[in-house]
């Protein structure tokens, strides 16, 4: 069963004037869709989720990320949430079976200090949400050698993300988790000892 995927980001601070330069950093790092590249959508949360947004723009084309954070830049604040949409290149399957990369959705939440009863402090200063696990698992595909190959090929991809990001952007803590706990190293593993 799918479950979604997220990757919480903890900084040794993240102040209002930190927030928006940090969350540019680790977009520059983000490998962006071929087809769709740099952020596509933001939007600002103001207190807690249960509020209204009170700035949604989506860019068409999409911008790069020093332009997404200038869309923003006034709304850096303790006690406000700033979302970013981006995409990238993941392998997947089309309803014919015939693999191909294609655009997947990434959301990355910058949660202030103070947002949400402070909600930074277990989801993590940056949450990136990667949507469901399935482009690393496809359970419901058969796996072959080809298709053992595309399933690592996005695990790859994801790995290599956060090795960059853990290594670039200055984070004194990192946690790869799913909604259900499951461990997805433990999913994966048992997935591809299936084909041998």
């Amino acid at each position: 069963m799918a479950d979604s995927l997220f990757l919480s980001l903890w900084f040794p601070s993240f102040e209002s004037a930190e927030m928006l330069p940090r969350v540019a950093t680790v977009l520059r790092l983000f490998p962006f869709s071929a087809a769709l590249p740099g952020v596509s959508y933001v939007a600002v949360q103001p207190i807690s989720w249960a509020e209204p947004s009170i700035l949604e723009r989506r860019f068409t084309p999409a911008v790069p990320p020093e332009a997404a954070i200038d869309a923003v830049a006034e709304f850096a604040h303790e006690d406000y949430a700033v979302s970013f949409e981006a995409y990238w290149d993941l392998w997947s399957p089309d309803p014919a079976g015939e693999w191909g990369l294609r655009p997947s959705k990434v959301l990355f939440i910058a949660n202030g200090t103070q947002f949400d009863e402070s909600s930074s402090v277990d989801l993590g200063h940056l949450q990136i949400d990667f949507g469901l696990d399935y482009p690393f698992l496809h359970e419901e595909v058969d796996l072959s050698d080809e298709t053992e190959l595309r399933v690592k090929a996005n695990v790859a991809k994801l790995v290599d993300f956060t090795q960059r990001v853990e290594r670039d952007c200055g984070i004194s803590g990192r946690v790869l988790w799913s909604e259900s706990d499951e461990n997805l190293a433990r999913k994966l593993i048992a997935r591809l000892q299936r084909v041998n």
